[in-house]
């Protein structure tokens, strides 16, 4: 049994036993539960809305979410910043702004976060449909709420949070995989598929993250004087180059923001310097067109920085090369289908804003003015 320094690090390698008790509560063997399909029916919206609502960690996993159930399930999907959606209607309306009326996905690690659980009162205060994904089944939000869909993540003692954002991530795989089937969206065979992927995963990242560790611990210390970094990434990873940048903040104290790659020279390119350097998502899922062509355009702009002589790290396939030899240094990520690569590919980013911490001197399981559920006083 491994000894660790801090719950933090303890969190990050117990990963892919939480991701293992998650899928075990919505998984038969190779297929999804009817128990869990019954409880999702009388959830969505007729005309195939959701809103999604989150703070922090949460937010970003709904991101994450909102390109899961629009590719595979075609729903329309807004993601909103729950501390914004509990403020827009307003109780002292007699018609709420929204007349649409979407099914509410309410985010939240501990369940009693107040921004999200006003959300959910807001929502239900309109008459709709409400789902909450937590890690406490006991929680209000869970309690509350129509549906809940419970994490298996475990007590999580360190304030950033990691495994409960992985397994965040991963029942909003399962609940695209449950609408899809509900949506003749998703075939047999292609659900078979989906999971038994799904299933492959957490033994995956095992056997890459001793490796991670190595690598980040050597990069955290030869990039511990950056002033900020830009996280970037396109599509669904995008999500994840927000989440990335969020841990650094919060568990280093070093500066970074998250911004869509195709984004970057639109205004953030004025920052990049020796001392701001970038943090790229780089990763393809080759059987699928729309991934090539991110990871594609993904490429030229790594060329572009290489010409303008930016500081790089790339998350990218193992052994890429292309992307190897147009950065300073590359992570690598076993290949993946591209939904369910932002489950791996966030955790060197964890592991990053980990060391990063401990070359800050900063209680990395405890930083500064900030607490695992956030409630108003």
């Amino acid at each position: 049994m491994q000894s660790f320094p801090h719950e933090m690090l303890r969190e990050i390698y117990e990963q892919p036993d939480a991701i293992r008790r998650t899928l075990a509560l919505y998984l038969a063997g190779n297929g999804l539960r009817p128990e869990v399909a019954h409880l999702l029916a009388g959830w969505p919206n007729p005309a195939g809305e959701v809103l999604i609502a989150a703070s922090g960690s949460s937010r970003h996993s709904g991101l994450a979410g909102e390109i899961l159930l629009e590719d595979l399930c075609g729903l329309a999907v807004d993601v909103e910043y729950a501390s914004e959606y509990s403020c827009r209607g307003g109780s002292d309306l007699k018609v709420p702004k929204d007349e649409r009326h979407p099914a509410v996905l309410v985010l939240s690690h501990s369940g009693e976060t107040s921004d999200t659980l006003a959300a959910l009162f807001e929502a239900q205060r309109r008459g709709q449909k409400t789902l909450a994904i937590t890690n406490v089944s006991s929680s209000t939000m869970a309690i509350d709420a129509d549906v809940s869909m419970p994490l298996a993540a475990g007590v999580e003692r360190a304030i950033p949070a990691t495994k409960s954002f992985t397994c965040q991530l991963t029942v909003l795989y399962l609940l695209a995989l449950y609408e899809g089937v509900r949506l003749a969206r998703i075939d047999p065979a292609e659900l078979t598929h989906y999971i038994e992927r799904l299933q492959a995963l957490p033994q995956r990242i095992e056997t890459q993250l001793d490796g991670w560790r190595s690598q980040m611990s050597a990069l955290a210390a030869k990039y511990s004087t950056a002033a900020t970094f830009l996280y970037l990434g396109r599509g669904i990873h995008y999500a994840i180059a927000r989440e990335g940048a969020l841990k650094l903040k919060e568990a280093s104290y070093v500066h970074a923001e998250g911004y869509p790659a195709g984004e970057l020279k639109h205004g953030p390119n004025a920052l990049v310097s020796d001392s701001v350097p970038l943090m790229v998502l780089a990763t393809v899922d080759r059987a699928l067109n729309a991934s090539v062509l991110r990871y594609e355009k993904t490429v030229q702009l790594l060329s572009d920085m290489k010409a303008q002589g930016a500081k790089v790290i790339a998350i990218a396939n193992s052994g890429d090369r292309q992307v190897r030899e147009l950065v300073d240094d590359c992570v690598d990520v076993e290949p993946a289908s591209e939904y369910l690569l932002p489950i791996p590919e966030v955790i060197p980013l964890q592991l990053f804003a980990y060391f990063m911490a401990l070359e800050h001197g900063v209680d990395v399981d405890r930083p500064r003015n900030l607490a695992k559920a956030v409630v108003e006083k």
